[in-house]
């Protein structure tokens, strides 16, 4: 299965509940007028886009309509595809890895992949022939380490680990000197996903930020989220309470292929102003991939791939 289907079939159940949602109001929709639009509104809401993305959304497509003079559904509903693409692909969501070893730092609550994301991200990179070194700093669950062991096993990654209760920045800091020495192209580095202790956390990620910043000053940074789309709005709530502990540089969306709530991906990009750098579309090793915007819509509109 190449990249555009494995995409589209990964999506197939956003798609489907978003079609489902929006293609009723439009079938149903005698003329464009107020009423059309607060059904449209109440559909992209329940396709989890949320209310201020939904008016948004709908503000933005009045007013195209109106500039336009549209009449016909089909008009209306591909100028609707072209304001949630505008909001999709106003962002760069490449990752910026310019510098040897560049460093990605992934945060993220207990329970959303966080751990499996890692390990797919090294395989991803491994594949493009990256030398690939990863951090096991979260250090207060011991499954985390034992779980990210195998997944460097698995990938092919050298890891560095302390016990369970180290204190994470001295593994960063082994980590950082240990990149440098063995030539690694990326120092991926786990964390603590407490988010119940905001001002533990945010200690917890300026001390290894101060590590990094010490003993790879030059480093290019990402600092990646991770987010489950099973969720839905919880996911988007999480995106703004790390936004308040931590300086992040992209959304890793996981589980999309299991959930229809897979519109979330608009309001975080809309709301939080964030790039989604990587989705997850399946339980394979290579399962999680780039985020390229355009094909997204695609694969969500049931485009034909071009």
């Amino acid at each position: 299965m190449g990249f555009f289907d494995k995409l589209k079939a990964g999506l197939s159940k956003t798609s489907a509940s978003i079609a489902e949602k929006v293609n009723d109001v439009f079938k149903s929709a005698r003329e464009i007028d107020d009423d059309f639009f607060e059904e449209l509104e109440e559909a992209l809401i329940m396709a989890d886009m949320g209310a201020y993305t939904a008016d948004y959304i709908i503000e933005e497509l009045r007013d195209r309509v109106t500039a336009k003079r549209l009449r016909e559904a089909d008009r209306v509903k591909e100028e609707l595809r072209d304001v949630i693409r505008y909001i999709l692909t106003r962002k760069d969501c490449k990752m910026k890895l310019d510098t040897t070893p560049s460093v990605i730092l992934v945060i993220g609550v207990n329970g959303v992949g966080k751990t499996t994301s890692i390990g797919k991200l090294a395989a991803h990179y491994k594949a493009e022939s990256k030398k690939v070194l990863l951090a096991a700093a979260d250090t207060f669950r011991a499954a985390a380490i034992d779980q990210l062991d195998i997944w460097a096993e698995r990938s092919g990654c050298e890891i560095i680990k302390h016990q369970e209760n180290s204190d994470p920045a001295s593994v960063v800091f082994d980590a950082c000197n240990a990149a440098k020495a063995r030539g690694a192209d990326i120092l991926i580095c786990d964390t603590a996903g407490r988010l119940h202790n905001k001002k533990n956390l945010m200690e917890e990620l300026a001390k290894i930020n101060r590590v990094i910043e010490r003993e790879l000053p030059d480093a290019s940074r990402e600092v990646l989220l991770v987010l489950d789309a099973t969720t839905g709005q919880n996911a988007l709530s999480q995106a703004k309470l790390f936004s308040e502990v931590a300086d992040i540089t992209g959304i890793v969306l996981t589980q999309l292929d299991g959930t229809a709530k897979g519109g979330v991906i608009v309001p975080i990009m809309k709301e939080q102003s964030l790039p989604v750098k990587f989705i997850g579309v399946g339980e394979g090793i290579d399962d999680l991939q780039e985020f390229k915007p355009f094909d997204f819509c695609k694969a969500l509109f049931d485009d034909t791939a071009e």
